[in-house]
């Protein structure tokens, strides 16, 4: 014999059963925002664990197989990205932290430098109260390229609420590719030994275990200082890998004496973040 269900709890069931799964589980707050697509590429925010008054962000970019996306500094041609996050909610400051880049062909005989495939850039987020709620939100500009370039702008707006992310693995892997702070002469395997000038030129000495797999970067004190990618010379002393580039692309009446530069090294796996005064 079997035995009635009244209506109400037969109704009940079939409610359960039929549910989607995001109704049978417990409620987990968005940790990333929902992708943000154009025809190349696709943005959207990450958002670590919330914890004090520094938290940690992120900016994710996939771009389709074959397209680029640019550095901070884009090298010989390019545009880099543009944030504006003055729209947040409790938030005092946001930076944004650069993985090291790769160099590639610009198309034109030169090169630039950025980001292909996916790349995950870090924020240091700086709230206003702890114990208020965060909101961030994104207007970002930047430019997708293959043969040509595309101007894309993207808007993200994510909250950070989790206790413990699901996507700080991602974050601190992001973080782990982000060069870190050295100084010349550091007992690194991969280091600057010594930078000096030649003429109207910049002489860069690194001693480096593998020296193929080595590239080094400069920038200037300010945006519009606009320095050739370093080249590798084809003669190196022994035991180091010597890069040159010309003193070029300054703004008008800068002058190069005790400049303030930044030079990133990259090797296979490690990166490192050297500042200079020019002698």
């Amino acid at each position: 014999m079997k035995a009635l269900v009244p209506p109400h709890i037969a109704f009940a069931l079939f409610v359960v059963l039929c549910a989607p799964s995001w109704l049978t589980v417990p409620a987990y707050a968005q940790d990333a925002s929902p992708w943000q697509r154009d025809g190349h590429s696709a943005l959207r925010l990450l958002a670590g664990s919330r914890s004090g008054t520094v938290l940690l962000g992120g900016v994710a970019l996939q771009l389709q197989p074959g397209w680029k996306t640019y550095w901070r500094s884009p090298g010989d041609s390019g545009v880099p990205p543009r944030f504006d996050f003055s729209k947040s909610d409790n938030v005092e400051a946001v930076t944004v932290l650069w993985p090291a880049p790769t160099k590639f062909d610009d198309g034109a005989g030169g090169h630039s430098l950025g980001y292909h495939d996916q790349i995950v850039l870090p924020l240091r987020i700086v709230t206003k109260n702890a114990d208020k709620p965060v909101t961030l939100r994104a207007d970002v500009s930047y430019a997708v390229c293959e043969k040509i370039c595309i101007p894309v702008d993207a808007k993200a707006e994510l909250a950070f609420t989790s206790v413990a992310s699901t996507e700080d693995a991602a974050l601190f892997a992001a973080l782990d590719a982000v060069p870190k702070p050295a100084n010349i002469g550091d007992p690194n395997p991969l280091t600057i030994r010594d930078v000096k000038r030649e003429g109207q030129s910049v002489v860069v000495d690194v001693a480096a275990p593998e020296a193929r797999d080595v590239s080094l970067f400069v920038e200037g004190p300010t945006p519009d200082w606009a320095l050739p990618i370093p080249a590798p010379e084809a003669h190196s002393p022994p035991g180091v890998k010597r890069f040159s580039f010309a003193l070029d692309g300054l703004p008008p009446g800068a002058k190069p004496e005790g400049a303030a530069l930044k030079f990133t090294l990259v090797g296979a796996d490690k990166a490192y973040e050297f500042n200079v005064n020019l002698p």
